[in-house]
């Protein structure tokens, strides 16, 4: 039941990011809204199980944007491991924290994005690079990622809550049938 949540919540990203976000003015070259749920599956687990989800959530992203191939793998997975390795340094729960890492994740994402021009454009094309951008989309990243991640934990624990009383209900009713046979 868990990867449903997961799931609902991917599709949701996407298409807030792809369809709705493009039409507003203010928001038109917002930062990666999937970021926000990469993050949020780098604090709550670090099996390695996660990786996988998060390539199969880099390859969506690939596969519906016109960035070259692997950008936002890599840049997902990058994410995932310096959080994994700062949350052993730090405590997780802390405020600071999670401002500190809205705001290396968006400058990974840059810095994947600036070496990509590099490498296909040279060194002269990195002084064209669009760093208002950039400084955009940490402010706007550490404005919405934040509480972003907080109203998720809420959904997150809202989710589980519910789907244990689905299935304890779900198991009572089994028990209640097999007992009416016998």
């Amino acid at each position: 039941m868990q990867i449903v949540f997961f799931i609902d919540l991917t599709l949701f990203l996407v298409v807030t990011q792809t369809i709705i976000l493009p039409s507003f003015s203010w928001f038109d070259q917002c930062f990666d809204l999937l970021i926000i749920e990469i993050l949020f599956l780098s604090f709550i687990s670090s099996h390695f199980s996660i990786v996988l989800a998060i390539i199969i959530i880099g390859c969506v992203m690939d596969s519906i944007s016109a960035i070259p191939f692997f950008y936002h793998i890599f840049s997902y997975v990058w994410i995932y491991i310096i959080v994994q390795i700062v949350k052993q340094l730090l405590f997780q729960r802390s405020t600071l924290f999670i401002f500190i890492i809205s705001i290396i994740s968006i400058s990974i994402q840059h810095c994947f994005l600036l070496f990509s021009v590099f490498v296909h454009q040279g060194a002269e094309s990195i002084w064209e690079f669009n760093f208002g951008l950039l400084i955009r989309q940490v402010f706007w990243g550490v404005v919405f990622i934040p509480p972003s991640i907080w109203v998720l934990n809420a959904f997150w624990q809202n989710w589980i809550l519910k789907t244990k009383i689905f299935q304890k209900s779900g198991f009572n009713n089994t028990e209640d049938k097999v007992d009416r046979i016998q």
